[in-house]
């Protein structure tokens, strides 16, 4: 009996329909063809992925931490601002990690969602954190671990989002009429607006992003790795010794760059790894374009792009209530990232760890994962 998808309905026989003109996500084994694909796929990568024009712009000493902002140009738009937060008193270099922000629907912001910087925390970020990060800064709590963390903003958030101004009139009316939606109890209008514009903003973004030939999984992986540049360069970081963590849609970014950076170490995806058959239904309407590289499930899964550098140390941590996924797609996803570690000899360089409740990267979480990057790391 064919299956029936809550959102296509009378055309739930569609699925079976581009199953036979392309075989959908096929196993795509770890390994450089695997990673070329992927490449191709992207479509947005330079033999020249470095930062341009670095400037640090203020320092500050909080908490036992010293903290830099800098800022560097990625070769259009605006200049990406970024936080390094690394201990006080540490001489040595130190392990670096890139700590990428979520996507979230929260675009006003991005470094500032994971971090504390040397301006007090904005108000509408409180309750973000107490839902998702268990109530605190985690960047901030792992560089006190002894790394140099590194959490820059990344197109279309923050520093690097687009002005209101710039968006077209038809999405800047769509999204006013949805701003209600938005608007939480603690949300200025300001930023219920931008929220509610930019979400379908994205879909423009997309489309601009098929007609210069790549997407916004490729774009914003591109940043990311200039960003693991810019961490690379810096005397205070071991160049040998760079990983990479972030929840949600900073998990799709771990992933990407993971499977794309030859600098990463060691990675950690939080709170986004399924199968797509398991996103396909009513999950899919909650995900970014920028977990959805177009044209990738003929050739692969999304488990497939976070494994495809095994034997390189991979840990996921999956929520088993998540919203956002079936406890099906997950447990699918974690039996095929261990099956391409296997078969790459290193079984023990994957750890799947599976959480109760929702979705989120909670203290007990975050303790796993820093203990994991020190392993990986030292």
């Amino acid at each position: 009996m064919a299956r029936f998808y809550q959102h296509l309905g009378v055309y739930s026989d569609w699925v079976a329909a581009a199953n036979k003109a392309h075989q959908l996500y096929p196993m795509a084994p770890p390994g450089e063809e695997t990673r070329q694909k992927l490449r191709e796929v992207l479509g947005f990568h330079f033999e020249q992925e470095r930062p341009r024009a670095v400037k640090v712009e203020r320092r500050w000493k909080c908490d036992g931490l010293l903290g830099e902002e800098v800022s560097w140009s990625v070769g259009y738009g605006p200049r990406t601002y970024a936080w390094v937060l690394k201990p006080e008193g540490v001489k040595e270099p130190l392990p670096g990690v890139v700590a990428l922000h979520d996507h979230g629907g929260f675009k006003y912001y991005g470094k500032e969602k994971i971090a504390d910087g040397p301006d007090e925390t904005p108000s509408v970020l409180i309750s973000f954190r107490e839902e998702l990060y268990g109530g605190r800064a985690f960047a901030n709590a792992l560089a006190k671990e002894g790394f140099v963390v590194l959490v820059p903003d990344v197109f279309l958030w923050g520093s690097r989002r687009f002005p209101l101004e710039a968006i077209p009139e038809w999405d800047r009316s769509v999204g006013s009429a949805i701003q209600s939606w938005w608007k939480g109890g603690n949300t200025p209008d300001e930023i219920a607006l931008f929220h509610s514009v930019s979400a379908i903003h994205e879909h423009t973004v997309e489309k601009y992003c098929h007609l210069l030939g790549t997407t916004l999984a490729g774009v914003v992986s591109y940043e990311d790795r200039v960003a693991v540049n810019y961490l690379r360069s810096r005397r205070d970081v071991r160049q040998d010794a760079i990983g990479c963590i972030g929840l949600s849609g900073g998990g799709v970014r771990s992933a990407l760059l993971q499977a794309t950076c030859d600098h990463i170490r060691a990675a950690v995806i939080v709170g986004m790894m399924c199968t797509y058959a398991e996103v396909l239904d009513h999950k899919l309407v909650s995900h970014s374009w920028l977990g959805l590289p177009w044209g990738w499930a003929r050739y692969g899964d999304y488990p497939d792009i976070a494994a495809c550098r095994a034997p390189s140390p991979l840990m996921v941590q999956y929520d088993e209530e998540d919203p956002l996924f079936t406890l099906k797609g997950m447990r699918d996803s974690h039996r095929r990232i261990a099956a391409h570690y296997r078969s790459a000899g290193a079984p023990k360089n994957y750890v799947g760890e599976f959480y109760p409740g929702g979705h989120k990267f909670d203290l007990e979480m975050q303790a796993s994962a820093f203990a994991w990057l020190k392993k990986q790391l030292a």
